[in-house]
């Protein structure tokens, strides 16, 4: 999205340098000039005009030729003084110009950013579910989708990106409160503890559980009260018990970002950090730099901007957490100047802001012949933007003198995100294809790219 979609000017703009002080200027010289050469002739006029309109009766010839003489030197001594108190000024340098304050209609209005914002918050009202389960209690939330029809119940994954949308945007009133958000996800967790999704039925897995953890974390729910979810999260999320998600990209980065704000200190984060750390693979098409694909082990997958974006926000966070050595700083900052090679243009439209689809399938703990299979849409722009916004990722670009190639896709990614949006809600798939929904997990994400590249972009009025 580009400063001027935004609705604000520039972070940095080429100001034309002003002339320096010192001298006088063009129109003081000129000024000068003329009241040098006709304080005389205007004295001389004066005389002139009053010597012939003065009366006889004033006292004879002689005070005629008195009254115009002085009134002629008077005239010339007032021009020769203003002349030079206009050269006097214009040498002391520029007058500081005054500064008018706009009427109230001709100040700017405000941006479209705050009107998304507050559009986006309207239909989360609307579309918010209170329903009272009897055997859970009263339950306050979303399901997967704002477009799903008919009556429906909240859901972990739908209420827990509503949670922080309502944390980003700051809950204006008490239509939602973030309190009974909270209380609805803990009335949804599983018998046995954890969360899943709705297509994951009755067992938790560890990518929903940090999600939702990361969520009521965020909330300000006391790490005592999650330590007992952390547990039974980390400790299911091992390559015996979930060969499957520990083999994702996606689903450790998840588990990654939601642990490291509802338990920063977990043994499994450094493991974690490492594992997706050495899941890097070399690119030959991009300078042999390192990047990611959807498997963290054989086989990889081709390169992907979308996994390569999220493997670098979550070591980037793990950095700031953790601490991080050489190696593995060198494989984050290799992620960032690969996603700073796309050579495909418009950078509003390349390649590498492509909408991904994937499947994470996990054997059946009840029928290991039978697979549970969750299908993962990703918004690849709203990616890109967090992962080019990661303070290491300005670093990389400010080092390799990258400024401007981190600009325009920074800019480009956000212009793809601002495109996807309409009132402040996104949808997957297209009108004409059959598949027009509008999942939370995307609201989330273009809302919460947009806040953050709008942060940045800001610079008060000098």
């Amino acid at each position: 999205m580009s400063q001027q979609q935004l609705g604000r000017r520039p972070l940095r703009t080429d100001r034309t340098t002003p002339p320096e002080p010192g001298g006088p200027s063009d129109t003081a010289r000129f000024v000068g000039w003329l009241g040098s050469l006709g304080c005389a002739a205007a004295g001389y006029g004066v005389f002139q005009f009053l010597f012939g309109v003065l009366p006889d009766s004033l006292g004879g010839q002689p005070a005629r030729y008195l009254v115009a003489g002085v009134s002629g030197i008077g005239t010339g001594v007032a021009a020769w003084l203003a002349a030079a108190l206009v050269r006097a000024r214009g040498a002391a340098g520029p007058a500081r110009p005054l500064v008018r304050v706009p009427a109230a209609a001709e100040r700017p209005s405000p941006g479209p950013l705050p009107e998304v914002f507050a559009s986006a918050y309207g239909t989360l009202v609307e579309k918010a579910a209170v329903v009272d389960d009897p055997d859970r209690g009263r339950l306050t939330g979303w399901s997967h989708s704002l477009s799903e029809s008919g009556p429906f119940r909240p859901t972990s994954v739908g209420t827990a990106y509503g949670l922080h949308i309502m944390l980003d945007l700051g809950v204006p009133d008490g239509r939602l409160r973030t309190g009974d958000l909270v209380d609805t996800l803990w009335r949804l967790r599983l018998p046995g503890g954890g969360w899943s999704a709705r297509s994951q039925g009755a067992e938790a897995r560890p990518e929903v559980t940090a999600l939702v953890l990361g969520a009521l974390a965020r909330a300000g729910v006391s790490g005592e009260r999650l330590a007992a979810e952390v547990g039974h999260c980390t400790d299911g999320f091992t390559h015996e018990l979930d060969r499957a998600g520990r083999e994702s990209t996606h689903v450790v980065t998840t588990v990654l970002r939601g642990l490291m704000r509802a338990a920063p200190d977990a043994a499994v984060l450094p493991l974690l950090r490492e594992a997706l750390a050495d899941g890097a693979i070399s690119d030959a098409r991009r300078e042999h730099l390192r990047c990611w694909g959807y498997r963290l082990d054989a086989p990889y997958g081709l390169p992907s901007a979308l996994h390569t974006a999220q493997a670098v926000v979550a070591l980037d966070r793990a950095a700031r957490v953790l601490g991080e050595d050489e190696a593995v700083r060198a494989t984050r900052e290799d992620g960032v100047r690969w996603l700073l090679t796309c050579t495909d243009t418009p950078h509003h439209r390349c390649q590498d802001l492509r909408n991904l689809r994937e499947e994470v399938r996990r054997p059946r703990t009840d029928d290991p012949s039978r697979h549970e299979v969750l299908n993962v849409r990703h918004f690849t722009a709203s990616w890109l933007v967090r992962a080019l916004m990661t303070p290491g990722a300005r670093e990389v670009a400010a080092q390799d003198g990258l400024q401007e190639a981190w600009r325009e896709r920074l800019d480009g990614a956000a212009a793809a995100v601002w495109a996807g949006q309409s009132d402040g809600i996104w949808s997957w798939g297209r009108p004409d294809g059959g598949e027009l929904r509008q999942p939370m997990w995307m609201t989330y994400q273009g809302l919460s790219a947009l806040r953050a590249h709008a942060v940045w972009m800001y610079q008060p009025e000098q």
